[in-house]
Protein backbone atom coordinates (compact mmCIF):
# COMPACT_ATOMS: atom_id res chain seq x y z
CA UNK A 1 0.00 0.00 0.00
CA UNK A 2 1.00 3.48 -0.89
CA UNK A 3 1.70 6.29 1.64
CA UNK A 4 -0.82 9.02 1.83
CA UNK A 5 2.12 11.70 0.09
CA UNK A 6 2.32 9.15 -2.55
CA UNK A 7 -1.31 8.22 -3.02
CA UNK A 8 -2.02 11.83 -2.81
CA UNK A 9 1.22 13.22 -5.30
CA UNK A 10 -0.50 10.24 -7.75
CA UNK A 11 -3.90 11.35 -7.64
CA UNK A 12 -3.21 14.63 -8.46
CA UNK A 13 -0.53 13.60 -11.60
CA UNK A 14 -3.12 11.60 -12.95
CA UNK A 15 -6.27 14.23 -12.57
CA UNK A 16 -3.82 16.99 -14.03
CA UNK A 17 -2.99 13.98 -17.00
CA UNK A 18 -6.34 13.55 -17.34
CA UNK A 19 -7.78 16.93 -18.23
CA UNK A 20 -8.40 18.49 -14.72
CA UNK A 21 -7.76 21.98 -14.18
CA UNK A 22 -7.46 21.21 -10.35
CA UNK A 23 -7.33 18.60 -7.84
CA UNK A 24 -7.60 18.98 -4.23
CA UNK A 25 -7.45 16.10 -1.37
CA UNK A 26 -9.13 16.71 1.68
CA UNK A 27 -7.88 13.79 4.73
CA UNK A 28 -8.77 12.94 7.56
CA UNK A 29 -7.31 10.38 10.39
CA UNK A 30 -8.49 9.99 13.98
CA UNK A 31 -8.13 7.83 17.40
CA UNK A 32 -11.01 7.37 19.39
CA UNK A 33 -12.03 6.13 23.02
CA UNK A 34 -15.59 6.27 24.34
CA UNK A 35 -16.92 4.03 27.03
CA UNK A 36 -20.76 4.28 28.73
CA UNK A 37 -21.00 2.85 32.18
CA UNK A 38 -24.43 1.61 34.24
CA UNK A 39 -24.63 0.59 37.61
CA UNK A 40 -21.02 0.48 38.12
CA UNK A 41 -20.62 -2.14 34.88
CA UNK A 42 -18.94 -0.84 31.62
CA UNK A 43 -22.23 -1.36 29.07
CA UNK A 44 -20.04 0.01 26.08
CA UNK A 45 -16.38 0.60 25.31
CA UNK A 46 -15.00 1.76 22.24
CA UNK A 47 -11.59 2.75 20.69
CA UNK A 48 -11.66 3.47 16.82
CA UNK A 49 -9.31 4.36 14.66
CA UNK A 50 -10.28 5.65 11.33
CA UNK A 51 -8.96 7.57 8.21
CA UNK A 52 -10.42 8.60 5.60
CA UNK A 53 -9.80 10.96 2.16
CA UNK A 54 -11.74 13.38 -0.47
CA UNK A 55 -10.66 13.39 -3.86
CA UNK A 56 -11.84 16.60 -5.65
CA UNK A 57 -11.52 17.29 -9.02
CA UNK A 58 -12.33 20.36 -11.93
CA UNK A 59 -13.06 19.10 -15.11
CA UNK A 60 -14.60 21.03 -17.72
CA UNK A 61 -15.64 23.69 -15.21
CA UNK A 62 -17.37 20.76 -13.00
CA UNK A 63 -16.72 19.42 -9.62
CA UNK A 64 -16.71 16.25 -9.10
CA UNK A 65 -15.86 14.05 -5.71
CA UNK A 66 -14.55 10.79 -4.78
CA UNK A 67 -13.99 8.74 -1.56
CA UNK A 68 -11.82 6.31 -0.29
CA UNK A 69 -10.60 4.78 3.04
CA UNK A 70 -7.79 2.73 1.47
CA UNK A 71 -4.38 4.41 -0.14
CA UNK A 72 -4.17 2.31 -3.57
CA UNK A 73 -5.31 2.30 -6.34
CA UNK A 74 -5.47 6.11 -7.33
CA UNK A 75 -6.32 5.44 -11.43
CA UNK A 76 -10.08 4.50 -10.02
CA UNK A 77 -10.00 7.42 -7.58
CA UNK A 78 -9.11 9.76 -9.91
CA UNK A 79 -11.93 8.39 -12.69
CA UNK A 80 -14.40 8.24 -10.46
CA UNK A 81 -14.28 11.58 -9.67
CA UNK A 82 -14.32 12.59 -13.09
CA UNK A 83 -16.90 10.24 -13.95
CA UNK A 84 -19.15 12.39 -11.24
CA UNK A 85 -17.99 15.28 -12.36
CA UNK A 86 -19.19 14.77 -15.73
CA UNK A 87 -22.56 13.91 -14.69
CA UNK A 88 -23.12 16.80 -12.54
CA UNK A 89 -25.71 19.67 -14.62
CA UNK A 90 -24.55 22.79 -12.41
CA UNK A 91 -21.82 24.60 -13.82
CA UNK A 92 -21.56 26.92 -11.22
CA UNK A 93 -17.59 27.41 -10.28
CA UNK A 94 -16.35 25.86 -7.46
CA UNK A 95 -13.21 27.77 -6.58
CA UNK A 96 -10.08 26.39 -4.88
CA UNK A 97 -8.03 28.29 -2.61
CA UNK A 98 -3.87 28.71 -3.64
CA UNK A 99 -1.11 28.82 -1.36
CA UNK A 100 -1.46 30.77 1.63
CA UNK A 101 -0.36 31.99 5.30
CA UNK A 102 -2.44 30.90 8.42
CA UNK A 103 -3.14 33.02 11.76
CA UNK A 104 -1.56 31.76 14.45
CA UNK A 105 -3.55 29.93 16.82
CA UNK A 106 -2.98 28.97 20.20
CA UNK A 107 -5.04 25.78 21.36
CA UNK A 108 -5.48 24.62 25.24
CA UNK A 109 -3.69 21.67 26.47
CA UNK A 110 -5.93 18.74 26.92
CA UNK A 111 -4.39 16.09 29.38
CA UNK A 112 -7.38 14.37 29.57
CA UNK A 113 -6.75 12.94 26.41
CA UNK A 114 -3.65 11.29 27.50
CA UNK A 115 -4.84 9.44 30.13
CA UNK A 116 -4.47 5.64 29.66
CA UNK A 117 -7.55 3.94 29.08
CA UNK A 118 -7.84 2.49 32.77
CA UNK A 119 -8.00 5.86 33.90
CA UNK A 120 -10.56 7.48 31.31
CA UNK A 121 -12.52 4.49 32.71
CA UNK A 122 -12.01 5.25 36.09
CA UNK A 123 -13.03 9.02 35.81
CA UNK A 124 -16.63 7.66 34.10
CA UNK A 125 -17.02 5.14 37.09
CA UNK A 126 -16.66 8.36 39.60
CA UNK A 127 -18.88 10.41 37.37
CA UNK A 128 -21.50 7.58 37.97
CA UNK A 129 -20.96 6.67 41.86
CA UNK A 130 -20.52 10.39 43.14
CA UNK A 131 -23.58 11.72 40.50
CA UNK A 132 -25.29 8.78 42.44
CA UNK A 133 -24.35 10.39 46.00
CA UNK A 134 -24.79 13.73 45.57
CA UNK A 135 -28.33 13.53 46.14
CA UNK A 136 -30.70 11.05 48.30
CA UNK A 137 -34.06 11.60 45.35
CA UNK A 138 -30.85 10.38 42.72
CA UNK A 139 -32.52 7.11 42.02
CA UNK A 140 -29.99 5.87 39.17
CA UNK A 141 -28.42 6.15 35.69
CA UNK A 142 -29.55 6.53 32.86
CA UNK A 143 -26.29 7.40 30.92
CA UNK A 144 -22.77 8.13 32.08
CA UNK A 145 -19.88 8.75 29.18
CA UNK A 146 -16.44 9.75 28.84
CA UNK A 147 -15.54 10.52 25.39
CA UNK A 148 -11.67 11.51 23.84
CA UNK A 149 -10.09 11.41 20.94
CA UNK A 150 -7.51 13.23 18.66
CA UNK A 151 -8.37 14.40 14.59
CA UNK A 152 -5.98 15.07 12.07
CA UNK A 153 -6.87 16.94 9.09
CA UNK A 154 -4.96 17.46 5.87
CA UNK A 155 -5.84 19.62 2.85
CA UNK A 156 -3.31 20.56 -0.40
CA UNK A 157 -4.09 20.94 -3.74
CA UNK A 158 -2.70 21.10 -7.24
CA UNK A 159 -2.34 25.17 -6.77
CA UNK A 160 0.19 24.76 -3.97
CA UNK A 161 -2.37 24.88 -0.89
CA UNK A 162 -1.07 22.60 1.95
CA UNK A 163 -2.89 22.95 5.62
CA UNK A 164 -3.16 20.80 8.23
CA UNK A 165 -4.05 20.55 12.32
CA UNK A 166 -4.64 18.11 14.80
CA UNK A 167 -7.87 18.63 16.83
CA UNK A 168 -7.61 16.82 20.39
CA UNK A 169 -10.99 16.59 22.23
CA UNK A 170 -12.72 15.32 25.27
CA UNK A 171 -16.71 15.40 26.59
CA UNK A 172 -18.65 14.17 29.19
CA UNK A 173 -22.42 13.68 28.95
CA UNK A 174 -24.37 12.31 32.24
CA UNK A 175 -28.33 11.90 32.79
CA UNK A 176 -29.16 11.10 36.49
CA UNK A 177 -32.83 9.77 36.84
CA UNK A 178 -34.39 10.94 40.19
CA UNK A 179 -37.70 9.71 41.85
CA UNK A 180 -39.55 11.97 44.17
CA UNK A 181 -42.61 10.32 45.11
CA UNK A 182 -44.12 8.38 42.76
CA UNK A 183 -42.38 10.39 40.20
CA UNK A 184 -39.16 10.10 37.90
CA UNK A 185 -37.43 13.04 36.25
CA UNK A 186 -34.19 13.34 34.45
CA UNK A 187 -32.21 15.52 32.60
CA UNK A 188 -28.51 15.42 30.50
CA UNK A 189 -25.32 17.91 30.91
CA UNK A 190 -22.21 18.03 29.58
CA UNK A 191 -19.22 19.28 29.62
CA UNK A 192 -16.30 19.52 26.65
CA UNK A 193 -12.15 19.85 27.32
CA UNK A 194 -10.24 19.56 29.37
CA UNK A 195 -12.12 20.86 32.77
CA UNK A 196 -14.18 17.57 32.44
CA UNK A 197 -12.63 16.24 34.83
CA UNK A 198 -13.94 18.69 37.27
CA UNK A 199 -17.16 17.35 36.74
CA UNK A 200 -18.87 18.09 40.07
CA UNK A 201 -20.44 21.04 37.65
CA UNK A 202 -21.95 18.62 35.42
CA UNK A 203 -23.35 16.95 37.99
CA UNK A 204 -24.88 20.13 40.01
CA UNK A 205 -26.41 20.79 37.06
CA UNK A 206 -27.64 17.82 35.39
CA UNK A 207 -29.75 17.40 39.26
CA UNK A 208 -31.02 20.51 39.75
CA UNK A 209 -32.68 20.65 35.62
CA UNK A 210 -34.31 17.38 36.37
CA UNK A 211 -35.52 18.60 40.02
CA UNK A 212 -37.25 21.97 38.63
CA UNK A 213 -38.91 19.48 36.55
CA UNK A 214 -41.10 17.57 39.47
CA UNK A 215 -44.44 18.88 40.17
CA UNK A 216 -44.68 20.47 36.82
CA UNK A 217 -47.53 21.96 35.14
CA UNK A 218 -49.52 23.71 31.96
CA UNK A 219 -50.27 27.49 31.88
CA UNK A 220 -52.57 29.13 30.42
CA UNK A 221 -52.98 30.09 26.74
CA UNK A 222 -52.21 33.39 25.73
CA UNK A 223 -49.26 36.06 25.37
CA UNK A 224 -45.55 35.81 28.05
CA UNK A 225 -42.99 37.53 28.71
CA UNK A 226 -39.82 34.90 28.52
CA UNK A 227 -37.15 34.45 29.71
CA UNK A 228 -34.95 31.86 27.11
CA UNK A 229 -32.37 30.24 29.14
CA UNK A 230 -28.99 30.13 27.43
CA UNK A 231 -29.20 26.69 26.35
CA UNK A 232 -32.77 26.57 25.13
CA UNK A 233 -31.50 29.73 23.52
CA UNK A 234 -28.53 28.34 22.08
CA UNK A 235 -30.90 25.09 20.53
CA UNK A 236 -33.10 27.66 19.03
CA UNK A 237 -29.71 29.42 17.41
CA UNK A 238 -28.63 26.24 15.97
CA UNK A 239 -31.98 25.56 14.48
CA UNK A 240 -32.21 28.49 12.51
CA UNK A 241 -28.69 29.33 11.97
CA UNK A 242 -28.70 28.14 8.27
CA UNK A 243 -30.49 31.24 7.68
CA UNK A 244 -26.98 33.00 7.95
CA UNK A 245 -25.40 30.75 5.30
CA UNK A 246 -25.02 33.01 1.77
CA UNK A 247 -25.77 29.25 -0.21
CA UNK A 248 -29.12 29.61 1.45
CA UNK A 249 -30.05 33.29 0.41
CA UNK A 250 -28.68 32.72 -3.06
CA UNK A 251 -31.24 30.15 -3.25
CA UNK A 252 -34.15 32.32 -2.03
CA UNK A 253 -33.95 29.87 0.99
CA UNK A 254 -33.63 32.44 3.96
CA UNK A 255 -35.87 35.40 4.70
CA UNK A 256 -32.41 37.49 5.23
CA UNK A 257 -32.49 37.55 0.85
CA UNK A 258 -31.88 41.44 0.24
CA UNK A 259 -31.59 42.49 3.87
CA UNK A 260 -27.70 43.36 4.37
CA UNK A 261 -27.36 46.60 6.62
CA UNK A 262 -31.04 46.69 7.61
CA UNK A 263 -32.04 45.61 11.25
CA UNK A 264 -32.95 42.28 11.92
CA UNK A 265 -32.93 42.12 15.26
CA UNK A 266 -33.20 44.22 18.70
CA UNK A 267 -30.11 46.34 19.18
CA UNK A 268 -29.02 44.49 21.63
CA UNK A 269 -28.36 41.95 19.63
CA UNK A 270 -24.52 40.99 18.20
CA UNK A 271 -23.82 38.06 16.38
CA UNK A 272 -20.42 36.96 15.80
CA UNK A 273 -18.92 33.88 13.94
CA UNK A 274 -15.48 33.63 15.34
CA UNK A 275 -13.01 30.63 14.82
CA UNK A 276 -10.44 32.09 17.18
CA UNK A 277 -12.86 31.86 20.41
CA UNK A 278 -10.13 30.46 23.03
CA UNK A 279 -12.00 27.28 23.69
CA UNK A 280 -12.34 25.97 20.43
CA UNK A 281 -10.00 27.61 17.81
CA UNK A 282 -9.08 26.63 14.24
CA UNK A 283 -6.57 28.17 11.54
CA UNK A 284 -8.46 27.34 8.18
CA UNK A 285 -11.87 25.97 7.49
CA UNK A 286 -12.92 23.08 5.56
CA UNK A 287 -11.27 24.39 1.92
CA UNK A 288 -8.07 25.38 3.76
CA UNK A 289 -9.25 29.35 3.83
CA UNK A 290 -7.64 31.18 6.49
CA UNK A 291 -9.86 31.89 9.20
CA UNK A 292 -11.34 35.73 10.07
CA UNK A 293 -13.48 36.70 12.20
CA UNK A 294 -17.08 37.48 11.10
CA UNK A 295 -19.28 40.34 12.72
CA UNK A 296 -22.52 38.96 11.04
CA UNK A 297 -25.33 41.44 13.07
CA UNK A 298 -24.19 44.27 14.98
CA UNK A 299 -26.27 46.03 17.10
CA UNK A 300 -29.47 44.10 15.60
CA UNK A 301 -27.90 45.11 12.08
CA UNK A 302 -27.02 42.23 9.50
CA UNK A 303 -23.51 42.63 7.98
CA UNK A 304 -22.28 39.72 6.86
CA UNK A 305 -23.54 36.27 5.45
CA UNK A 306 -21.47 33.39 5.93
CA UNK A 307 -19.54 32.94 3.10
CA UNK A 308 -17.23 29.63 1.43
CA UNK A 309 -15.44 29.75 -1.72
CA UNK A 310 -18.37 28.85 -3.89
CA UNK A 311 -21.04 31.46 -2.70
CA UNK A 312 -18.33 34.25 -1.86
CA UNK A 313 -17.80 34.22 -5.76
CA UNK A 314 -21.05 34.53 -6.74
CA UNK A 315 -21.80 37.53 -4.54
CA UNK A 316 -18.43 38.72 -5.73
CA UNK A 317 -17.00 39.35 -1.63
CA UNK A 318 -13.97 37.49 0.30
CA UNK A 319 -14.80 33.94 1.75
CA UNK A 320 -15.09 34.39 5.52
CA UNK A 321 -13.58 31.13 6.09
CA UNK A 322 -16.97 29.31 6.66
CA UNK A 323 -16.67 26.38 4.60
CA UNK A 324 -18.02 22.87 5.81
CA UNK A 325 -17.70 19.32 5.44
CA UNK A 326 -19.86 16.32 6.93
CA UNK A 327 -17.17 13.88 7.60
CA UNK A 328 -14.58 13.39 4.50
CA UNK A 329 -17.15 11.40 2.56
CA UNK A 330 -18.80 14.96 2.49
CA UNK A 331 -19.03 17.65 -0.26
CA UNK A 332 -17.76 21.06 0.76
CA UNK A 333 -21.00 23.07 1.97
CA UNK A 334 -21.09 26.27 4.56
CA UNK A 335 -20.54 25.32 8.20
CA UNK A 336 -20.39 27.91 11.62
CA UNK A 337 -17.11 27.95 13.19
CA UNK A 338 -17.62 29.38 16.71
CA UNK A 339 -21.29 31.37 16.00
CA UNK A 340 -23.00 33.34 18.99
CA UNK A 341 -25.08 35.67 20.31
CA UNK A 342 -22.62 38.29 22.22
CA UNK A 343 -23.21 38.47 25.73
CA UNK A 344 -24.77 41.25 27.84
CA UNK A 345 -24.08 42.80 31.25
CA UNK A 346 -27.44 41.26 33.13
CA UNK A 347 -26.83 38.25 34.90
CA UNK A 348 -29.32 35.37 34.72
CA UNK A 349 -31.10 36.34 38.65
CA UNK A 350 -31.18 40.23 37.01
CA UNK A 351 -33.05 38.95 34.04
CA UNK A 352 -35.62 36.88 36.27
CA UNK A 353 -36.42 40.25 38.02
CA UNK A 354 -36.60 42.16 35.02
CA UNK A 355 -38.94 39.38 33.39
CA UNK A 356 -41.37 39.91 36.77
CA UNK A 357 -44.35 38.18 35.68
CA UNK A 358 -43.74 35.76 32.90
CA UNK A 359 -41.90 32.30 31.94
CA UNK A 360 -38.16 30.78 32.11
CA UNK A 361 -37.99 28.32 29.24
CA UNK A 362 -35.11 26.12 29.88
CA UNK A 363 -36.09 23.27 27.34
CA UNK A 364 -37.38 23.26 23.77
CA UNK A 365 -37.83 19.72 22.04
CA UNK A 366 -39.27 19.10 18.58
CA UNK A 367 -36.70 21.26 16.66
CA UNK A 368 -36.44 19.37 13.89
CA UNK A 369 -40.11 18.48 13.24
CA UNK A 370 -41.55 21.88 14.61
CA UNK A 371 -39.70 24.79 12.86
CA UNK A 372 -39.54 26.17 9.31
CA UNK A 373 -35.95 27.20 8.82
CA UNK A 374 -36.74 29.36 5.17
CA UNK A 375 -40.08 31.07 6.75
CA UNK A 376 -38.54 31.07 10.21
CA UNK A 377 -41.70 30.05 11.71
CA UNK A 378 -41.61 27.84 14.65
CA UNK A 379 -43.87 25.67 17.21
CA UNK A 380 -42.11 24.05 19.78
CA UNK A 381 -42.70 21.92 23.16
CA UNK A 382 -41.31 23.49 25.82
CA UNK A 383 -40.52 23.05 29.98
CA UNK A 384 -39.80 26.27 32.22
CA UNK A 385 -40.79 28.02 35.23
CA UNK A 386 -43.46 30.27 36.18
CA UNK A 387 -42.30 33.45 37.28
CA UNK A 388 -44.39 35.96 39.45
CA UNK A 389 -43.11 39.29 40.55
CA UNK A 390 -39.94 38.70 39.54
CA UNK A 391 -39.95 34.74 41.76
CA UNK A 392 -40.30 31.34 40.87
CA UNK A 393 -43.39 29.90 41.50
CA UNK A 394 -43.65 26.58 39.97
CA UNK A 395 -42.16 24.22 37.35
CA UNK A 396 -44.58 24.24 33.81
CA UNK A 397 -44.45 21.52 31.19
CA UNK A 398 -46.93 20.68 28.58
CA UNK A 399 -47.09 24.02 26.48
CA UNK A 400 -46.25 25.00 23.05
CA UNK A 401 -44.47 28.13 22.60
CA UNK A 402 -44.53 29.73 18.79
CA UNK A 403 -43.63 32.59 16.71
CA UNK A 404 -41.13 33.34 14.08
CA UNK A 405 -37.83 33.70 14.30
CA UNK A 406 -36.72 37.04 13.47
CA UNK A 407 -39.75 38.66 15.04
CA UNK A 408 -38.45 37.28 18.47
CA UNK A 409 -34.92 38.62 17.64
CA UNK A 410 -36.67 42.21 17.20
CA UNK A 411 -38.42 41.22 20.51
CA UNK A 412 -35.63 40.88 22.96
CA UNK A 413 -34.96 43.22 25.43
CA UNK A 414 -31.53 42.35 26.95
CA UNK A 415 -29.17 39.98 26.92
CA UNK A 416 -27.50 37.95 29.64
CA UNK A 417 -23.78 37.58 30.68
CA UNK A 418 -23.94 33.83 30.77
CA UNK A 419 -23.40 32.70 27.63
CA UNK A 420 -22.77 29.09 26.64
CA UNK A 421 -21.91 27.22 23.93
CA UNK A 422 -23.40 23.71 23.16
CA UNK A 423 -21.24 20.52 22.17
CA UNK A 424 -19.20 21.39 18.96
CA UNK A 425 -20.59 19.21 16.05
CA UNK A 426 -21.40 20.86 12.71
CA UNK A 427 -19.86 24.04 14.12
CA UNK A 428 -20.34 25.11 17.72
CA UNK A 429 -23.24 28.35 18.62
CA UNK A 430 -23.63 29.78 21.93
CA UNK A 431 -25.43 31.79 23.51
CA UNK A 432 -26.52 34.14 26.67
CA UNK A 433 -29.62 34.26 28.00
CA UNK A 434 -32.36 36.10 26.29
CA UNK A 435 -35.35 38.36 27.67
CA UNK A 436 -38.16 38.86 24.96
CA UNK A 437 -40.96 41.20 25.24
CA UNK A 438 -43.28 38.43 24.06
CA UNK A 439 -44.29 34.89 22.61
CA UNK A 440 -47.40 33.20 22.29
CA UNK A 441 -47.87 30.31 24.56
CA UNK A 442 -50.29 26.99 24.19
CA UNK A 443 -51.51 25.32 27.31
CA UNK A 444 -54.33 24.40 29.40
Amino acid sequence: MMTFEQFKDACFALALEKGCENAEVYATSSDGFSVNVLNTEIIKYAVERDKGLNLRVLYAGKTGYAYTEVFEDPETLVAHAIDNAKAIENTDANPMQGACEYPEITVKPNPVVDLSEEEKIDLALRMERDALAYDARVNRMGYCSVDTGVAETHISNTLGLKADRTERYSYAVLEPILKQGEEEQSAFSFKFGPEMTDYRSVIKESVENALMQFNASPVDSGEYRILLRNDAAGDLLSAFSSMFFAERVQKGLSLLKDKLGEPIASPAITILDDPFEADNPRAFDAEGVPSVLTSVVEKGVLKSYLYNLKSARKDGVASTSNAGRMGPAGAVTTAPSNFYIGKGEKSFDELRTALGNGLIITELSGLHAGLNPISGDFSLIAKGQLVENGEIVRSVDQITVAGNFLALMQGIEAVGSDLRFGPPMSGRIGCPSLLIGKLVVSGK
